[in-house]
């Protein structure tokens, strides 16, 4: 079991409908357009689709550690255990939080 947060709250589904508006150019080999041809065809999606859904997975992986928080099963319950101990007095942290901010005026 993973446990997935994203910091951002946000996501983007590559399956939904919405109206794409923006144009992305991008110019390759005959190689790699030969070959992402290929992968779109076994696929079953279209260039477009698949081109899209791809670069979407490469973006979030590359991402992944900027917006994303992911903890396995056993780290999950120690972080859990944690969160589930009573809070501590801490009269420093009181005093400090008490006090205005420098950044306002």
């Amino acid at each position: 079991m993973a446990v997935h947060w994203l910091y951002n709250g946000g996501g983007v589904s590559t399956t939904d409908t919405r109206h794409r508006s923006r144009r992305l150019s991008l110019r390759t080999t005959p190689e790699e357009r030969e070959l992402i041809d290929r992968a779109a065809e076994v696929s079953g999606s279209d260039l477009t689709a698949f081109v899209i859904s791809s670069t979407v997975t490469a973006a979030r992986r590359v991402l992944a550690d900027r917006d994303r928080f992911e903890l396995d099963a056993p780290t999950v319950a120690a972080w859990e255990r944690i969160n589930d101990r009573p809070p501590r007095h801490l009269p420093g942290l009181r005093r400090l939080m008490a006090r205005p901010s420098p950044f306002s005026e």
